[in-house]
């Protein structure tokens, strides 16, 4: 049986590999053995060239985590703790989204991905969440994910895939939506009322979370990224 072929956007940042130290375009392994692991074929999408005219070639995208979108895109000034800004890839990955909102393709968001798809649809977010919640729970500390439970919306696509009762998810991030952008659903929360999962209802399949599902020891949601598919 073929492959959906799933388009993952990726870093490009220094890095140190064998003997190399170099910029490198890269993406935390974990995506890869996910969407292998549900059954499709990944293949990156560095932020350069016209990433977005590949998109009708694919059979489903995948906007990974990252650093912050510019917050000029919502209209703000950015906040002290907003950091690892990269226009170039702000701009790949808007254009990404409109040509996969576009072409009506399966979409899962991760965390940054989330919030592109939040800022492309007129919403905005929050520059620095432990501000509005008063802890660090979303972000425990720098290179380590926080546990945290999320209760998914009943009927949702999220709920779905994890079921209608609260679960443990791993989190890292220190943004999130503030401003919902029309036509969005919020399909999750958090405990502290930080919305933590997203759907999009006049499209056939867009699913977008705030944790990280790829470091979660089921593939579930990578799993109805590929049944859409």
């Amino acid at each position: 049986m073929k492959r959906p072929v799933i388009g993952v956007s990726c870093y490009v940042e220094p890095a140190a590999y064998t003997v190399w130290e170099m910029t490198v375009a890269l993406l935390p392994y974990m995506y890869v053995e996910q969407v292998v692991r549900a059954g499709g074929q990944p293949v990156l999408l560095p932020p350069a060239g016209e990433p977005a005219a590949l998109v009708p070639r694919l059979d489903g995208l995948i906007l990974a985590g990252g650093g912050d979108i510019d917050p000029r895109r919502y209209g703000e000034r950015a906040h002290e703790r907003t950091s690892y800004v990269r226009e170039f890839r702000d701009e790949a990955e808007f254009a990404m989204m409109a040509a996969a909102l576009t072409a009506g393709l399966p979409y899962l968001g991760v965390c940054r991905g989330l919030q592109v798809l939040n800022v492309a649809l007129g919403g905005s977010l929050h520059q620095h969440l432990p501000d509005v919640v008063g802890h660090t729970g979303h972000s425990p500390a720098p290179g380590e994910f926080g546990s945290l439970p999320i209760r998914p919306a009943p009927g949702s696509r999220v709920a779905k895939a994890l079921g209608d009762e609260p679960v443990d998810v791993p989190h890292y991030h220190h943004q999130a939506v503030d401003r919902l952008a029309p036509g969005l659903t919020v399909t999750a929360t958090a405990g502290d009322g930080t919305i933590e999962a997203v759907e999009l209802e006049a499209h056939p399949f867009i699913m977008a979370v705030q944790w990280h599902p790829e470091a979660a020891t089921d593939g579930a949601l990578f799993e109805a990224l590929i049944a859409a598919c």
